[in-house]
């Protein structure tokens, strides 16, 4: 007689860690019972026994893979959460004024940024990513500067030498740059040490920082930690984040905007 429908259940966590890795280590919850034909709530209680195992973190309407040392494919990221990202980056746009300088970081996502900037204009773009810097340059009278050097095959992002010796010699009114995970203890964090150094820089040397983070990146941990975080401005995300992180939030004296389809808010305790 089976007395222990356990193997069963490990079976099913075992489908959602390969649900979460075929899909770039993030998935909504309501996407997953899709997927595995099961209810929103025997997922969540599966990722809660997983939560426990350290395997995944939980984050406000999904999940996603702990503790991820590498990120997809460029190509691939590109894809991923592209509704998010353009609310995100419309929402970062509106706070960029017309005639303003800015460091643009090579990422999926601080290309959509570029591409909603293409509403201003006499812009002064400094940025090491080929896609940001060919949304961006004949166009609305914005005057673009690429950090040269050898053009990395697999993101088109320049990483050399003489393009770091170039980006410092520029002082900018905003950095926008992106992470690959984002939590209340650490702050940001990357996975790749060359883009840590050109974030560094670019946060050295402009007024405002503001990272660009979608659900997806929030909760996670990362090997490589972005300096101080008190150093950011701004964080801005797609939903309302934990509230470990608007604490530390406070405490860095960082505002987080969350991007949602009736626009861009300020985020506060005030529920």
């Amino acid at each position: 007689m089976i007395k222990n429908i356990k193997p069963y259940a490990s079976m099913r966590e075992h489908a959602i860690l390969e649900v979460l890795r075929a899909h770039g280590g993030a998935c909504r919850t309501g996407e997953l019972a899709a997927l595995l034909q099961v209810s929103e709530e025997t997922v969540r209680r599966n990722v809660k026994r997983l939560v426990k195992e350290g395997l995944v973190v939980k984050v406000h309407g999904g999940v996603l893979l702990a503790n991820i040392t590498e990120e997809p494919a460029f190509s691939h990221r590109l894809e991923e959460n592209r509704e998010a990202k353009t609310r995100m980056a419309d929402c970062v746009a509106d706070m960029i004024g017309d005639g303003a300088s800015l460091f643009l970081d090579n990422s999926s996502t601080t290309i959509f940024v570029a591409e909603a900037l293409r509403k201003r204009k006499n812009l002064f773009v400094v940025t090491n990513s080929i896609g940001a810097a060919a949304r961006l340059s004949a166009h609305n009278h914005n005057r673009v500067f690429f950090a040269g050097g050898e053009i990395r095959e697999s993101d088109g992002g320049s990483y050399s030498p003489e393009a770091m010796d170039f980006v410092r010699g520029f002082q900018t009114d905003y950095a926008i740059l992106a992470a690959t995970a984002v939590n209340a203890e650490n702050g940001f964090m990357l996975t790749d040490l060359s883009e840590a150094a050109f974030v560094r820089a670019f946060l050295q040397n402009a007024h405002t920082g503001i990272f660009v983070a979608d659900q997806s990146k929030i909760g996670r941990t990362g090997p490589i930690v972005i300096d101080d975080p008190s150093r950011v401005g701004a964080l801005v995300t797609d939903a309302p984040v934990p509230a470990a992180l608007k604490t530390a939030a406070q405490r860095w004296q960082m505002d987080i905007f969350v991007a949602a389809d009736a626009g861009c808010n300020k985020d506060t305790d005030d529920e």
